[in-house]
C-alpha cells in the first residue's frame, strides 16, 4: 500500500513508530496480560505510566519546578471556562489579544464570569491575518491575567514572540503549536492546549500552571474544575483519560529520540519553508492570506485563484493519498496541518502534486 499522508487539523496524524509500539502493547502492556485500556488507573502499572508521562514532558519542555502539570478532559474549550474559574482571584477585568476564532470564544466564555474581557488589540481590522504589534497592546495593568492564542488553527497565525506581560500571568491557548518548538515556561502562568494536534489521541488536555496561581477559585466552581484539587490529586480526582496520557507519554518518548524540541524545530521550520514556497511561488494559482511574518509553521490555509477547482483539487490529491486538505467551513479553500509527527516526505508529496495540479489547469 502507498503510503498515505493525513494532513488533518485534529485529530491528527501520530508518529508511525509510536503507533507500532501502541499495537505491540494493545494487548498486553510489559507482559502484564493487560491493555493499558483495562488497568486501574491506581494501579501500580498505569501509575508508572502516569508518572513517567510527565516525567519526560518536564525534560522535553523544560518545565520548573514550581509548576504543576495536569492531564485534564474535556479539551482546550473547557479551559475557557476554567482559567477564569481559577485565575480570576477578585480582578475586575481580563486582558485579551483577539487574533481570530479561538481567541474570541475563550473572551465569549469569561464573560460569563461578571469580569470585564479587555481586548489589548485585535487583528479583526485586517481580516485576521497578522499579529498586532505589542507597542501598540492597550493594557490593564490590574487585569486579572494576559491571554492569547499562540496559533490560531483556522487562521493559519502564529505568534513569532511570547508577549511581555509586566508582572501580570500570561496565559496560553497553546494547543495548535504546543511542543513544536522550545518555549520558556518560566515567562507564563498557565499554559493549556488539547492533545490531538502534536501530543496525542483526542480526549486529553494538558494544563501546566505556576503554583501560586492555585486555590483562589471563583464561587461556586465545581470540584473538578479546580486546578488546586487536579494537581493534589495527581489529576486523578477521577479517572483520567488513561488510554491518551498513555500514548501522549511514547510521544514525549519520540521527541526525546528525534532530538528534542530544538531539532524538531529546524524540521518544522523546514517542511513549512517548502509548502510555503510551493504556494507563494506558483503565479497567483495558490494564494496564501496570512502575512508573512506571521504564518503558522502548523496550519498552512491556502486559496486557489479559481473556486470552481476547489473539488477537483480535493478529489485528485485523494487519489494520491493526500488526505484532509479542505479548509474550516468558515474559511473555505484549503488548509494543510503539518504538525511535529508530518514526516518531510509528506510535505513533498503534497508540493509535488500542488505543483503537477497548478501546470494541468492552469
Amino acid at each position: 500500500m502507498s503510503p498515505v499522508f493525513n494532513f488533518s487539523a485534529g485529530p491528527a496524524v501520530l508518529p508511525r513508530e509510536v503507533l507500532l509500539e501502541v499495537q505491540g502493547e494493545l494487548l498486553s502492556w510489559h507482559g502484564s496480560g493487560m491493555s493499558v485500556m483495562e488497568m486501574s488507573h491506581r494501579g501500580k502499572e498505569f501509575m508508572q505510566i502516569a508518572a513517567e508521562a510527565e516525567e519526560d514532558l518536564r525534560a522535553v519542555m523544560g518545565i520548573p519546578a514550581n509548576y504543576k502539570v495536569l492531564f485534564l478532559q474535556g479539551g482546550a474549550t473547557t479551559q475557557f471556562a476554567m482559567v477564569p474559574m481559577n485565575l480570576i482571584r477578585g480582578h475586575a477585568s481580563i486582558d485579551f489579544v483577539d487574533t481570530g476564532h479561538w481567541s474570541k470564544l475563550a473572551m465569549k466564555e469569561a464573560r460569563k464570569f461578571g469580569v470585564s474581557t479587555h481586548v489589548v488589540a485585535s487583528a479583526e481590522d485586517r481580516g485576521y491575518c497578522y499579529v498586532p504589534a505589542q507597542d501598540g497592546w492597550q493594557r490593564d495593568p490590574q487585569a486579572a491575567y494576559l491571554h492569547y492564542t499562540s496559533n490560531e488553527t483556522l487562521g493559519g497565525v502564529e505568534f513569532p514572540f511570547i508577549p511581555d506581560s509586566d508582572g501580570v500571568p500570561l496565559v496560553c491557548d497553546m494547543s495548535s503549536n504546543f511542543l513544536s518548538r522550545p518555549t520558556d515556561v518560566s515567562r507564563f502562568g498557565l499554559i493549556y492546549g488539547g492533545a490531538q494536534k502534536n501530543i496525542g489521541p483526542a480526549g486529553l488536555t494538558i494544563v501546566i500552571v505556576r503554583e501560586d496561581l492555585l486555590g483562589q477559585t471563583v464561587s461556586g466552581t465545581p470540584t473538578m474544575f479546580d486546578y488546586k484539587i487536579q494537581a493534589e490529586g495527581d489529576s486523578m480526582y477521577n479517572t483520567p483519560p488513561t488510554f491518551a496520557i498513555y500514548v501522549a507519554g511514547l510521544v514525549f518518548k519520540w521527541m526525546q529520540r528525534q532530538g528534542g524540541l530544538k531539532a524538531i524545530e529546524q524540521r518544522n521550520i523546514e517542511k513549512a519553508a517548502l509548502l510555503y514556497e510551493t504556494i507563494d511561488t506558483s503565479n497567483g494559482f495558490y494564494h496564501c492570506p496570512v502575512e508573512k511574518a506571521y504564518r503558522s509553521r502548523m496550519n498552512v490555509p491556502f486559496k486557489l485563484a479559481e473556486e470552481r477547482l476547489d473539488e477537483d483539487f480535493i478529489k485528485e490529491a485523494r487519489a494520491r493519498n493526500l488526505l484532509q486538505l479542505k479548509g474550516h467551513r468558515s474559511t473555505g479553500g484549503m488548509r494543510a496541518s503539518i504538525y511535529n509527527a508530518m514526516p518531510l516526505e509528506g510535505v513533498k508529496a503534497l508540493t509535488a502534486f500542488m505543483q503537477d495540479f497548478a501546470r494541468h489547469h492552469g
